[in-house]
């Protein structure tokens, strides 16, 4: 399967390519739901500093963003935030969407995920949700 790189220098057009939401009446709500990947990484900004955890916040962003790019949000998500990916990664796992690879992301030209480790405390935070949810 060819994956199309994905860079900083082609986000925008990238993102308007993979956009999926039928419902979208004008450009605004896909310039809207690009902001929640900002909003995440602020979020995740937040819980780094502070140890403050909006973990149902963050959930919910990633699911409409996944509703919106499906299988491309985890090369989306990785390109925008490296650093923080060990915490976007338990919420990616969660919802079921996480490859095992991610192809021609930023400077890499394979990721495997199994091997990017993940937060303890993200963790926690979402299997008391699961529980919560049973």
């Amino acid at each position: 399967m060819f994956h199309e790189k994905i860079t900083d220098d082609n986000f925008l057009v990238y993102c308007a390519k993979v956009y999926d939401n039928p419902q979208m009446t004008k450009s605004d709500e896909f310039l809207e739901d690009l902001d929640r990947i900002k909003y995440i990484k602020k979020l995740l900004t937040r819980y780094e500093d502070t140890g403050e955890l909006k973990e149902r916040l963050i959930l919910n962003h990633i699911i409409t963003l996944h509703n919106c790019f499906n299988l491309h949000l985890s090369r989306i998500l990785f390109l925008k935030m490296e650093k923080q990916f060990k915490y976007v990664k338990p919420f990616l796992i969660m919802i079921n969407a996480l490859p095992d690879v991610l192809y021609n992301v930023g400077k890499y030209d394979k990721i495997y995920t199994d091997t990017i480790l993940m937060d303890d405390g993200v963790i926690g935070a979402l299997r008391k949700i699961g529980l919560e949810s049973k």
